[in-house]
């Protein structure tokens, strides 16, 4: 069934979810027009909605699903695990385990507290930098998403009419924001060295970190300079600073993560999404010394962190059989796969004489419908034509059988096979020949 139609049965459920949730909706992320589409079922790389109809998934619910869904080995471990208990007010043995596995794979990362959700990883790690600092402002890439928290989201979003002329403005995402929120944060250019340092520099004495994703999805998944990260590492530590490297999605690009690709060991690192193996889950790990502002052992930790279902065990046996089937085998075909689809895509760019690019590395690409070098934000930030053919390449894109997201990032995953690749990269030819058909 093409969407949008009259007769889908996810139009007829999105009517019913409107008296109930506001807009019908949970997550803004998944929020579609005329209505969304609503998951019946799924399976490896293969997702069905309630009128029976098949799509490749290429969003897994947002990088998270590296190896798609039903896989039977990591639905064994849950199912083990429900014989057994589903949570406790008490510790695990499982928690223990999948926080050794962090610590084996990423240098930086000594000690490890779990959380649910990568928002609520990054909100700790914001937090703990503070504690470990006495500081109170945190620096930020101008554009990059580091979930919910309302210090993480200041300049998500700006636009040329918010700019300004100087240095990125600290501009607050959600309405109500207090103006204590957006004075307490640093907004720094993205792959810009000198500028950033000039920025780090002028706040010294009172920035307790700077918060860094390397390959910011909503920036424009362009992956950053090795000398931006190293700029960054060296002035923190100039100015006694913190480095953060949120990898809640980055994590996805290498057995140890991102930081051995940019060759830098950050002080504190958020994970999420792929070390939860489909289920709930956040964690935040690094330096010793600082992590042991979580340390309840004696008397009340400088940063006291509870959470009635951190370290889920469902969520950590699900993380830690996820994580055994990420080796460098699954590494490499990730990898390969990965640019066989930039290149098919750009290869289709070209042939249909239309203005796009598809970026990122990895497993990861994104989607841009301009001539423009994409290097940061701002020269990410579509144009009105240009979020319009993104938005029709989307919906050919769906109803050619492949699940994007609206903003234009793909996630591939382990269960995708030759066929599967060659399906979504003739999908693609065909969206973009669209495309240029309409303009």
């Amino acid at each position: 069934m093409l969407y949008p139609s009259d007769l889908s049965a996810s139009r007829l459920l999105h009517e019913q979810a409107k008296r109930s949730l506001p807009g019908g909706n949970t997550r803004t992320t998944v929020y579609m027009k005329p209505y969304p589409l609503y998951a019946a079922r799924g399976q490896g790389c293969r997702v069905w909605d309630l009128d029976g109809d098949e799509r490749i998934d290429c969003i897994n619910n947002f990088t998270s699903q590296i190896h798609g869904y039903a896989h039977p080995v990591i639905n064994e471990a849950v199912r083990r695990q429900l014989e057994l208990g589903t949570c406790f007010g008490l510790p695990t043995e499982s928690e223990v385990e999948l926080a050794e596995m962090l610590v084996q794979r990423v240098a930086s990362v000594q000690t490890v507290r779990f959380t649910n959700s990568g928002t609520e990883a990054v909100m700790m790690a914001m937090k703990a930098a503070r504690a470990f600092t006495g500081r109170p402002k945190i620096a930020k890439v101008e554009g990059a998403y580091h979930g919910s928290y309302d210090y993480a989201e200041v300049s998500l979003d700006p636009n040329p009419g918010n700019w300004g002329n100087g240095a990125p403005a600290s501009i607050a995402y959600a309405q109500g924001t207090p103006s204590g929120v957006t004075d307490d944060i640093v907004v720094l250019p993205f792959n810009n060295p000198e500028a950033a340092r000039e920025l780090i520099r002028a706040h010294r004495g009172q920035l307790a970190a700077v918060l860094v994703d390397p390959m910011p999805n909503r920036a424009g998944l362009v992956p950053a300079t090795k000398s931006y990260i190293q700029a960054l590492r060296e002035a923190t530590r100039e100015i006694d600073a913190l480095l953060i490297f949120d990898e809640v999605i980055s994590f996805r690009l290498g057995h140890a993560g991102a930081q051995p690709l940019w060759d830098v060991e950050a002080d504190l690192t958020t994970f999420g999404k792929v070390i939860g193996g489909g289920f709930p889950v956040g964690a935040v790990g690094g330096r010793r010394d600082v992590m042991d502002v979580f340390d309840p052992s004696n008397g009340k930790p400088a940063l006291p962190h509870g959470g009635t279902f951190s370290a889920n065990p469902i969520s950590m046996r699900a993380g830690i059989a996820a994580l055994r089937l990420l080796d460098a085998q699954a590494f490499a075909r990730l990898d390969e796969i990965g640019e066989r689809v930039r290149a098919g895509f750009n290869a289709s760019f070209e042939r249909h004489g239309v203005k796009g690019k598809a970026v990122g590395a990895g497993s990861l690409l994104k989607v841009h419908f301009t001539a423009r070098e994409v290097i940061d934000y701002r020269s990410a930030f579509p144009l009105p034509d240009e979020a319009g053919m993104l938005g029709q390449f989307n919906l050919a894109l769906l109803n050619r059988g492949v699940l994007s997201a609206s903003y234009g990032l793909m996630a591939l995953s382990t269960p995708m096979t030759d066929a599967d690749i060659l399906q979504i990269l003739q999908a693609a030819d065909d969206a973009i020949a669209h495309v240029a058909g309409l303009h």
